[in-house]
C-alpha cells in the first residue's frame, strides 16, 4: 500500500511540474498545447470515463494520464523541469488549482453521448 500511495504522490507532482512547464516560455508551443491538454485533464474535477464504470473508469487514472505525463516530460528540456520542480514541490503543500472549463466540456461530451443514445433508442422503437 505505501507503494501506491508514493506512487501517486510522485504523479502529483509530475502534474505539478507540468503545470508550469506549460507557462514557461522556453517550452515550445507545440509541448505547452499537450502539457496543458494533461494538465487541464488532472485538474479536471470530471473524468472522461467516470470512476463508476467497472474497470474502465480507473483506466484513465491508471493508464492513459501517466502515459501523458511521461511523453510530456520527455519533451520538456531539463533546466525548464529542474525549474518547476521547485514550484511544483511549494505548490504541493498549498492543494491543487481546479480546471472547471475542461470540467464543463466533459459534461458537455456526456451529455451528447447520452442524448445520441436516446434519440437512437426512440429511433428503433419507432
Amino acid at each position: 500500500m505505501e507503494k501506491i500511495k508514493a506512487w501517486a504522490k510522485n504523479l502529483k507532482r509530475q502534474i505539478f511540474i507540468l503545470y508550469f512547464a506549460y507557462r514557461d516560455e522556453r517550452v515550445p508551443w507545440y509541448v505547452k498545447l499537450l502539457t496543458a491538454c494533461i494538465v487541464a485533464y488532472a485538474f479536471s474535477p470530471i473524468d472522461l470515463i467516470p470512476d463508476f464504470i467497472p474497470i474502465l473508469g480507473y483506466l484513465d487514472d491508471v493508464i492513459i494520464l501517466p502515459l501523458g505525463i511521461m511523453f510530456a516530460l520527455k519533451m520538456i528540456p531539463k533546466d525548464v523541469i529542474a525549474d518547476c520542480e521547485v514550484k511544483a514541490n511549494e505548490m504541493m503543500k498549498n492543494g491543487k488549482p481546479t480546471n472547471w472549463i475542461v470540467g464543463s466540456l466533459i459534461i458537455f461530451i456526456w451529455s451528447v453521448i447520452i442524448l445520441w443514445i436516446i434519440l437512437k433508442g426512440f429511433h428503433v422503437l419507432n
